[in-house]
């Protein structure tokens, strides 16, 4: 199983400087870094997009996704123009990671419906596929179809688990408020729809973390057969360094 860090964190805390928090993160041997899309929560996070380009530049070779785009916040086409401009600087390294999104907060900041987010989701995931596929689809042109597209995850839970199995490349299983048993048992349910990509995402790692059961519950992950895992390593929380040997 690969291990991945956020490049932001949950805390009231600043936010790390994204340049050199990726380039530790990086030197350590995380194999990926994320980016999540969190807005009027009364604290920066930065901008997904705005993260990962600093990211690409500062770093050689590690993996890069949104973790999570909260897709029906975003028009699908001005969604599809950023995510095309984003792959046009990190190239075949990045992954897209979205969602429905969960938080009325960020809702309200953008005046949009909290209540119709997984219809909407629904909609424009299908458009979105297909403009970051072809450039293009009936009703406006982007870009020339671009050589690969990058892969979708999905990062919800219920009835789209299996939905990620079915019409995406991958799941992100939040381990946010949820147990391990939880996420256990919801990837049983994905891997028997017949998914592919499962990630342990968003695993917090606050002051104080007890090193042993973290690399305890990262083992059982494993075992449990996800790919990959992501933690979200705090400002207070352990060095990066002690963190990723739990998997070495």
């Amino acid at each position: 199983m690969r291990l991945g860090a956020t490049l932001a964190h949950l805390s009231d805390a600043p936010p790390h400087p994204v340049v050199p928090w990726a380039r530790r993160l990086a030197g350590a041997g995380f194999a990926h870094l994320w980016a999540p899309e969190i807005i009027g929560r009364g604290r920066l996070v930065p901008d997904p997009f705005v993260a990962l380009a600093a990211a690409a530049g500062a770093t050689d070779g590690v993996g890069l996704a949104t973790g999570t785009v909260q897709l029906p916040l975003h028009h699908p086409a001005e969604l599809a123009h950023r995510m095309l401009s984003l792959q046009a600087v990190c190239g075949d390294r990045l992954a897209l990671g979205i969602s429905p999104g969960s938080t009325r907060d960020d809702y309200a900041t953008l005046d949009r419906d909290h209540r119709t987010r997984f219809r909407i989701l629904d909609e424009n995931a299908a458009r979105l596929r297909d403009l970051l596929e072809h450039g293009h689809d009936d009703h406006v042109r982007l870009a020339d179809p671009p050589a690969a597209r990058p892969p979708l995850l999905l990062g919800s839970w219920g009835a789209n688990v299996q939905k990620a199995a079915r019409r995406f490349d991958g799941w992100l299983a939040s381990g946010y408020r949820t147990t391990p048993a939880e996420m256990i048992e919801a990837l049983g349910r994905y891997r028997a729809a017949g998914g592919r990509r499962a990630v342990a995402y968003a695993l917090p790692v606050p002051a104080g973390t007890d090193l042993g059961r973290l690399g305890e519950t990262l083992h059982r992950y494993a075992d449990a057969g996800f790919d990959d895992a992501v933690v979200v390593i705090e400002p207070d929380g352990p060095d990066p360094e002690r963190v990723r040997a739990l998997l070495a």
